[in-house]
């Protein structure tokens, strides 16, 4: 099943400020410029702007790295932050989209993505609105005497006048997370970002500063773009279905969230893309001043932490893998 020709590029969207995430946006560039024909996407790099809700320049400062971010296709998206800043740095990705076109379909994906394919080829369904599924039940965390999934979730979709029951997958039993539209937000795309971006704004903030009693036990750092997600999603009339299996979080885009967890666990042909696309001297020349990223793919670690694992057989909770990892004083991040 391939996508219908477009009359525009995609519009897609990731997050780039100083520090970690600016070397992690351009591996996105990168694999995205190597995948996908340029002429049927365009990439914006939503940059925080400089304000009282951060102690230091968030923006790229880099010039290096903006210049090869620029060569690969990269546009700059410059964004206030108004409610959430250094203090809840998730908070990016949500108030990021105000900026981006009104009225035209969009998909975010956090940095730590690598394109894998042509992303021009994914058959979204704007219209319906969908997100990340390769995520584990982390939250809500259930205490021994307090609410179960079911009373935490039924008082946020309560909270905001959202029928509970149609979210709900019955193939899962009672008081299993999976029975819950808990979804990663590693990517979500929609027809509009400034309505999308409005109603996750509204949900989050009324979830931090007015939760129900029911999360009274609950963390909400840094949850809280994953327990506002969901609830956006089904206001919009999205769900688990609203992709083909197997594309994102498959064939074509991987959400590696570590470099260390890439090597340890994805496919060799993640492996191959990132070293592929790490190698042009200008580009090493670049990437090799952060530190994980020099001692990983550059200086052979990356390999030591993909010999520990046995890609048929990994353990079933990602804190398993990093807790190895650490042992063998290979995590880093």
């Amino acid at each position: 099943m391939t996508a219908p020709a477009r009359a525009q590029p995609l519009n897609v969207m990731i997050v780039g400020q100083a520090g970690r995430l600016q070397y992690e946006a351009l591996l996105f560039a990168l694999s995205l410029a190597h995948a996908t024909p340029r002429d049927q996407v365009r990439l914006f790099v939503a940059e925080p702007q400089p304000g009282p809700l951060w102690s230091q320049n968030p923006r790229i400062l880099d010039a290096e790295v903006r210049e090869l971010l620029s060569a690969h296709g990269a546009i700059f998206l410059p964004f206030e932050s108004r409610h959430f800043g250094q203090a809840y740095p998730y908070g990016n990705k949500i108030e990021a989209l105000a900026a981006l076109p009104e009225g035209e379909p969009f998909v975010f994906f956090d940095t730590d993505t690598l394109v894998l394919g042509d992303l021009a080829s994914v058959p979204f369904d704007f219209a319906r609105p969908g997100a990340s599924l390769r995520r584990e039940g982390t939250w809500p965390q259930i205490e021994l005497y307090g609410p179960g999934y079911t009373a935490i979730w039924t008082s946020l979709y309560d909270r905001f006048g959202l029928d509970f029951e149609s979210s709900l997958d019955t193939g899962w039993p009672e008081e299993h997370w999976r029975r819950y539209l808990y979804l990663n937000a590693g990517f979500f795309f929609y027809e509009c970002p400034r309505r999308f971006g409005q109603r996750f704004l509204d949900y989050a903030l009324e979830i931090r500063d007015d939760p129900p009693p029911e999360l009274v036990c609950q963390s909400l750092d840094p949850w809280l773009d994953q327990i506002a997600l969901p609830l956006v999603i089904h206001a919009f009339g999205g769900g688990r279905d609203a992709l083909p299996e197997g594309l994102l979080d498959g064939a074509v885009t991987c959400h590696y969230r570590a470099l260390p967890l890439l090597y340890a666990r994805e496919a060799d042909a993640v492996v191959q893309r990132l070293e592929e696309i790490a190698a042009p001297h200008r580009v090493r020349q670049v990437l090799k001043q952060y530190v994980p990223i020099r001692r990983m793919v550059y200086q052979g670690r990356g390999a030591k932490a993909r010999a520990l694992f046995d890609r048929d057989d990994l353990p079933r909770r990602e804190q398993a893998i990093r807790n190895r990892l650490k042992r063998e004083g290979l995590w880093m991040r």
